[in-house]
């Protein structure tokens, strides 16, 4: 990982974000040092500060080409759900015809937003190792919590697409450079790639010990929703041991989560978390209900623009419309169910609607949801045999927007039936919110082949080179260890 002036650390947008915080003046005799100018040697000398740099982290997280929304619509578009009308290099057409190469921009750009996310996280944690009397030992130990957690879904979203599954070979192949240390130079930039196996265990690690000093809850919604907290781990780690099909941990972690063995299904320790009545207000509505269990947040001052704003892609100028031999007809998807008034019709085409405000484009970008959790947990039920449980789970999702949907006996009534039930409705839950690259991964499907009159793609081996994403030329040509 190359530290130069484009791919800076991410500790100079920590400085720019911190420095316009307000904070108290500090004398340093006859050498004060003014409160907007801010450098690595006093970044954190207030709580303010520190606080920034937090929250420089969650920004970092929340860049266009990770979580702002472009590593969702990665994953969407390489499954079978999604159209694509333009073309359009600049707005995932490589990922949706799986044409990616090392010198692509999508890639090296989501590669350098991941790894400033870890840095930045590194330098924090570094900083406030064993603690700082600025802000105590207590709030030291949460926001390190908090940088742990984040390096963890960064990592992720790396190893899922730059990375072999790893239940191909139970995590023996090469992975990641694991970046543990805070750089603030180019000196570190050789690093030889860890196995899968080893950055996952990275990645439970860190989530493991966020869970133990991460915050209950926020003093608002709001932060319930835009900050990690206890269930946020929890949550996460739903995700990481159903990749790795480590069923007795999903379900263990789940519980923490959704203890009830019936629904209505809520959280009773932290945020209680829940399924809200109507899946439509969280979407446009209210973004900080308590199903959305990490979001990133978005404000007319704070916001993507044209290409860069996954709705604008997806809505304002309708670049992939839902495949017709896709989910979206579904016998699962009845034309009463609530989540069709998340798409849009123009002419014989629908179009996904989950992200529609126009410029400024500000909406919330969900990273996780109470809905994700409870699926991850029917999958594991079901793995595990427990098909009462998870058929419980299952309706309890599906039946929140079409109340009157009764599944049929057989599908409830197998493990290989329920969880072919479970695959369709997370490809309807969790339409747009980038999940279905990884599940075909996770399970080693191959990429389907998908296309229309004007442009085919074809079908993709897990055989094949671009299975999974290339490395990028910038990590290429810098870590001379990288094989």
């Amino acid at each position: 990982m190359k530290i130069n002036t484009k791919r800076n650390l991410y500790l100079v947008s920590a400085l720019l974000l911190v420095s316009t915080l307000n904070s108290c003046k500090r004398d340093d005799g006859l050498f004060p040092v003014p409160t907007t100018s801010i450098s690595d040697k006093n970044v954190f000398d207030t709580p303010a500060r520190i606080e920034g740099v937090v929250n420089g982290i969650y920004k970092s997280l929340k860049s266009a080409s990770l979580y702002g929304g472009r590593y969702l619509l990665y994953q969407d578009v390489r499954g079978e759900d999604f159209i694509n009308v333009t073309a359009n290099s600049y707005t995932a057409y490589e990922s949706w015809n799986n044409s990616y190469s090392s010198g692509s921009n999508d890639i090296n750009n989501l590669w350098s937003a991941a790894y400033t996310t870890i840095n930045g996280a590194n330098i924090l944690i570094a900083a406030l190792s064993p603690g700082t009397e600025v802000i105590g030992t207590e709030l030291s130990k949460a926001y390190i919590a908090e940088a742990k957690f984040l390096r963890a879904v960064s990592y992720f979203s790396l190893v899922t697409v730059f990375a072999q599954p790893y239940n191909k070979d139970q995590g023996a192949s090469p992975g990641l450079p694991l970046r543990l240390q805070a750089e603030v130079d180019g000196n570190n930039n050789d690093l030889a790639r860890s196995t899968v196996a080893q950055v996952y265990k990275q990645i439970l690690s860190d989530l493991d010990e966020a869970e133990k000093d991460l915050p209950e809850n926020y003093s608002t919604a709001l932060l319930n929703t835009t900050r990690a907290h206890k269930n946020t781990a929890r949550a996460f780690k739903t995700r990481v041991y159903l990749t790795i099909n480590n069923y007795a941990k999903v379900l263990e972690e789940a519980k923490k989560i959704v203890p009830q063995q019936i629904a209505p299904f809520k959280a009773q320790q932290g945020v209680a978390n829940e399924l809200q009545t109507d899946i439509t207000t969280i979407f446009g509505g209210n973004y900080t209900t308590p199903e959305s269990i990490l979001s990133m947040p978005a404000s007319t001052t704070d916001a993507l623009s044209g290409q860069s704003a996954i709705g604008y892609v997806y809505l304002v100028n309708k670049e992939y419309y839902l495949n017709p031999n896709g989910i979206l007809n579904d016998t699962q998807w009845r034309q009463a169910d609530k989540r069709r008034s998340l798409l849009q019709a123009n002419g014989d085409k629908q179009y996904l609607k989950k992200y529609a405000k126009a410029s400024p484009y500000v909406d919330y970008i969900p990273v996780i949801r109470y809905a994700e959790v409870l699926l991850n947990y029917a999958e594991a039920a079901a793995q595990a045999e427990q098909l009462t449980i998870a058929g419980s789970l299952l309706k309890a999702v599906h039946q929140r927007s079409d109340a009157s949907f009764e599944f049929p006996g057989p599908a409830l009534a197998s493990k290989t039936a329920i969880l072919e039930a479970i695959a369709k409705e997370r490809r309807i839950e969790l339409l747009g919110e980038g999940l279905r690259g990884y599940d075909l991964l996770r399970q080693l499907k191959e990429l389907p082949a998908k296309g229309d009159a004007n442009i085919q793609t074809p079908l993709v081996p897990t055989t094949a080179q671009n299975y999974i994403f290339p490395a990028p030329n910038t990590e290429l040509a810098t870590n001379k260890l990288f094989n």
